[in-house]
């Protein structure tokens, strides 16, 4: 079992549900390196897998957690297939793609760290949690002239199926 799949089994029961045991003793830790990340405003965290463990006094496992939480945040994603305790991970963080993601996802004991501002100012955040891309593919209604330049109703054209 690869060490990813130690952290979904360790995280989630076999029906999919959150392992409420687990994530009390993870979320605690997680909060601790993200209260590290931002006050010292460290951007760039390198090292392996199993040093990382070791720097957070955090199991391997759940180092692997942390870094499934921040790869959409970093410029260059960890392969969770290669991932072992030897695998070295460089996160360069994205601080505005971290706090945005945080938003997206509700994880509001960590977008509400007072040590985001030392990163953003109030009104920085407050506009990163109203931002979000939205995009709306323009709906051809059934009676609206057909795309295909026909001339005719698009319900009568390209829409009749």
């Amino acid at each position: 079992m690869s060490l990813y799949e130690e952290w979904l089994a360790t995280a989630y029961t076999k029906n999919g549900t959150n392992n409420d045991k687990a994530w009390s003793v993870y979320l605690p830790l997680e909060q601790k390196i993200y209260e590290y990340i931002l006050a010292n405003k460290a951007d760039n965290i390198s090292g392996s897998v199993k040093g990382l463990s070791e720097r957070f006094q955090m199991p391997p496992t759940f180092i692997c957690g942390f870094l499934d939480g921040i790869n959409e945040a970093v410029e260059e994603p960890v392969d969770f297939e290669v991932l072992n305790e030897d695998t070295i991970v460089n996160l360069k963080i994205d601080f505005e793609t971290l706090y945005k993601k945080m938003v997206e996802y509700k994880a509001k004991h960590l977008y509400t760290l007072p040590q985001w501002d030392t990163i953003f100012d109030k009104a920085r955040q407050a506009e990163l949690k109203k931002s979000r891309t939205i995009v709306n593919d323009d709906k051809i209604g059934r009676n609206d002239p057909c795309p295909c330049g026909s001339g005719k109703k698009y319900k009568k054209c390209c829409g009749v199926n």
